[in-house]
C-alpha cells in the first residue's frame, strides 16, 4: 500500500485526499488507525489556519502498530497502542487519517478491557475546567500525589469531577465563585486554567487573593488572555507537544524550545498510564461515538465544540473503516 485515506485542509475547508503513506524515523512506528478524537486545539488550528494547506489535524489516536523504524524496542507489529501527535504541525501527518505515525516513547499500550474508544500532600491546587478532558486527568493524578483539588465546572457533572478526586467544587457561572474558592482554599497559591480564556485565567488569579507568589498555568499562550491577571500571580503556560524532543513554532508567532524535562517528564508519564487504568486510579473520558471519520462527522464535530456543547466528553470517529 503506497498512499492512504486522509482529512486535508485545503483553502480553509475540509476535503478527504489520498496521501502518501508516511515514512518512519528514530523510534517511530507506523499505526494503523481505529479510533481518533477531537481536541479544542484541532478546532482553533483549523479556524485560525494555524498550519495552512495540506495539513492533516488530529492530534489523539489509538490503533494498532504495523511496522517499526530504526531503534524502536520498547513497541512491536501487532501491538494495541494510543499515541499523541501535533497534527498539522508536520504537513500530511495527523490523527485524521487511517495511517499515521507514534514515537513508543509517547505512547503507551492499551490495558487489556479497555476498547480503544474508551507536591506535597494537603497543598491546594485549582483546576478551572475540572469536567474538560485535561481537567479531569488533572484532578486525578493530582489526587495519586495528595493535593487538595478545587475545581470548577457545570453543576451537572460535580458527581464526575468529585469521584475523580475533587474535594471542592465551584459552579463557574455563580457570581460568588471566586470567594467561594478563597474560603474553602485561603492557602491557595496554584492554579491550572483548562480552559484557557480571558476570563477563566483573571478569575483563578483572583481566587489567590491579594498574596504574593502565586502561579497561574494556563493551557492557552498568548497576552490577549492573561493580560488582565493581577500583577501578584505570576503567569506560565503549557504545551504537551514539548513531549517529543524537537522545537515548536505555531502561527509563526509562538516559539518552544527543545525541552529535555518536558521530554523525560513525558516519557515517565506515559510509561504509568497503562498501570494507573488497569489499577483504577486513572479513569479516561466518557467517548461520543460520532461514527466514522468523513468531511462531514467532523465538521459536525467542530461545530459541537464551537457551540460549547462538548462537556465531560470525548468526541471519538472510527477512523479503520472511512
Amino acid at each position: 500500500m503506497s498512499t492512504r485515506p486522509a482529512i486535508v485542509q485545503r483553502n480553509n475547508a475540509l476535503v478527504r485526499e489520498s496521501l502518501p503513506m508516511p515514512k518512519l524515523e528514530e523510534r517511530q512506528v507506523l499505526v494503523k488507525v481505529f479510533n481518533s478524537s477531537l481536541n479544542p486545539t484541532d478546532v482553533q488550528s483549523f479556524d485560525g489556519d494555524a498550519f495552512g494547506d495540506g495539513a492533516v489535524l488530529g492530534c489523539d489516536f489509538a490503533g494498532v502498530v504495523e511496522e517499526v523504524g530504526p531503534s524502536v524496542t520498547q513497541l512491536k507489529v501487532g501491538d494495541k497502542i494510543a499515541a499523541l501527535i501535533w497534527g498539522g504541525e508536520i504537513e500530511g501527518l495527523g490523527a485524521y487519517s487511517t495511517y499515521c505515525v507514534a514515537d513508543e516513547r509517547i505512547a503507551f499500550k492499551i490495558p487489556s478491557g479497555l476498547d480503544y474508544a474508551t507536591a506535597n500532600s494537603g497543598t491546594s491546587l485549582l483546576v478551572w475546567g475540572g469536567s474538560s478532558t485535561v481537567g479531569a486527568y488533572t484532578i486525578q493524578i493530582a489526587a495519586m500525589h495528595g493535593f487538595n483539588i478545587v475545581t470548577t465546572c457545570s453543576t451537572r457533572n460535580f458527581d464526575v469531577v468529585k469521584k475523580h478526586g475533587a474535594k471542592h467544587v465551584f459552579d463557574y457561572n455563580d457570581p460568588d465563585v471566586v470567594a467561594k474558592i478563597a474560603e474553602a482554599a485561603p492557602d491557595l497559591a496554584y492554579a491550572f486554567d483548562c480552559i484557557g480564556n480571558s476570563i477563566s485565567s483573571v478569575m483563578s488569579a483572583r481566587a489567590m487573593g491579594d498574596k504574593k507568589g502565586g502561579v497561574i498555568c494556563t493551557v492557552r499562550p498568548g497576552k490577549a488572555f492573561t493580560e488582565d491577571v493581577p500583577s501578584n500571580v505570576t503567569v506560565t503556560d503549557v504545551l504537551v507537544f514539548t513531549a517529543f524532543l524537537k522545537p515548536h513554532t505555531y502561527k509563526k508567532i509562538y516559539h518552544w524550545p527543545t525541552h529535555q524535562e518536558d521530554h523525560e517528564l513525558s516519557r515517565e508519564m506515559y510509561s504509568k498510564i497503562r498501570g494507573w487504568i488497569q489499577e483504577g486510579k486513572l479513569t479516561p473520558q466518557k467517548p461520543r461515538d460520532m461514527g466514522t471519520l468523513s468531511v462531514e462527522t467532523l465538521q459536525r464535530g467542530m461545530d459541537l465544540n464551537r457551540k460549547g456543547e462538548v462537556s465531560n466528553e470525548k468526541l471519538c470517529f472510527q477512523v479503520s473503516s472511512m
